[in-house]
């Protein structure tokens, strides 16, 4: 005596089954609807939390960098400025890593986690350009006193 399941098709061959015929696998594939794939997660984009103080540390440096440099309060607009410009540069390094703690990257760079390099020329261009406003800046500051 076997203990399992009894294949009733096998021993009735003449009856019919109204679900349709078995395979071994599982139902015949006549009836079967397209798989569509959705992500169930929802996409990873920044917040409103994660944004004001950005926002906020960015606008306060920026104005204490432009103040001082428009105006020239005196022997102190210097100290100010630098300290703006400090707190700018601050508020955008936190505004890139929350950026790329969400999976955004700089345009030209590769995603994180990919095999892919980052192209030489892009790299490049991305440190010219800081180089240049950091040179920029600490001109106009030096040039206070």
């Amino acid at each position: 005596m076997e203990a399992g399941p009894r294949d009733t098709d096998r021993d009735a061959p003449d009856t019919q089954h109204e679900a349709g015929r078995l395979s071994p696998d599982g139902p015949d594939e006549l009836e079967v609807a397209p798989e569509v794939e959705v992500e169930l997660r929802p996409a990873r984009r920044l917040r409103i939390w994660q944004l004001a103080p950005i926002v906020g540390l960015a606008a306060v440096g920026s104005l204490m960098f432009a103040f001082p440099l428009a105006f020239e309060f005196g022997g102190g607009g210097a100290v100010v400025a630098m300290l703006g410009l400090l707190i700018s540069g601050c508020a955008a390094g936190w505004g890139m890593m929350a950026a790329r703690r969400v999976g955004h990257t700089w345009p030209g760079l590769p995603a994180r986690g990919s095999d892919e390099r980052p192209d030489w020329r892009v790299v490049t261009l991305y440190v010219a350009v800081c180089a240049v406003l950091v040179a920029l800046a600490v001109w106009r500051v030096a040039r206070l006193r």
